[in-house]
């Protein structure tokens, strides 16, 4: 344990958990990224002519896949849940987020930028929360955790792991990536051009396009692949995704 100098986290991304701010505690059970319960949403927001302003903002096509909508739905199943979010007492994180609240004591709320990408909220050029979507999808901005890259320090373990891993305390986390993209930079496609395909719960295809967010022609999605440190140059991806492999 004493060789341990950092710590990393990666996750499912779209997954959506919202927890009390005061006590950390889930205010609904989390829906995983492939629930499709949320698809009417989707449509609506179709019909209202919004999917060509959410593909050219955040680069992805609208879908119940990703996390806007599931963070809507919960708002509006729990007592006051929209009141609620907009005094700020309610938080929103994918796992990476959730994970990094409770290591931290609640002291960082934080996503980074490849976990962000995949919310349906996020500007991918920007890289910041797009106030027109939040709008558009109801959620506050204030719920809403601080887009950081993946390579930074977010804070320390406040304390012990259970387990071998129990003296693990006052370690830094220092880098976090959702689970394609960590995919993507843990199999070397460093380079433009480079591509990596996982086979899991689902199947993943990622092509780094490095500084050139690439749109595609043929329903494939545009993301963040990963942003190295304060003040550097985002690199893209491509990605084809298959639900169930």
């Amino acid at each position: 344990v004493s060789d341990i100098k950092g710590i990393g986290i990666t996750n499912q991304r779209e997954t959506t958990i919202l927890w009390d701010k005061k006590t950390g505690r889930p205010v609904y059970n989390a829906i995983v990224w492939q629930c499709r319960r949320t698809a009417d949403l989707v449509d609506e927001l179709k019909k209202k002519g919004l999917g060509e302003y959410i593909r050219e903002a955040t680069g992805l096509v609208p879908d119940a896949y990703f996390s806007a909508t599931k963070i809507a739905w919960i708002l509006d199943h729990i007592p006051e849940g929209r009141e609620r979010a907009r005094r700020g007492e309610i938080l929103f994180g994918t796992v990476d987020s959730w994970l990094i609240w409770n290591l931290t004591g609640g002291r960082a709320h934080v996503t980074d930028y490849s976990n962000a990408a995949r919310t349906m909220l996020f500007d991918i050029e920007k890289l910041t929360w797009d106030d027109r979507l939040c709008e558009i999808t109801r959620v506050p901005r204030i719920m809403l955790p601080q887009p950081v890259p993946n390579s930074q320090r977010y804070g320390v373990l406040t304390h012990s792991l259970p387990g071998s891993l129990k003296e693990l305390k006052d370690v830094p986390i220092c880098g976090s990536a959702g689970d394609q993209q960590a995919a993507l930079f843990g199999q070397t496609c460093f380079h433009p051009g480079d591509i990596k395909n996982t086979y899991g719960t689902g199947c993943f295809t990622l092509m780094n396009t490095g500084s050139s967010r690439i749109r595609s022609k043929n329903s494939l999605v545009t993301s963040v692949a990963w942003v190295l440190g304060e003040n550097e140059t985002p690199v893209y991806a491509l990605e084809g995704s298959v639900f169930n492999g």
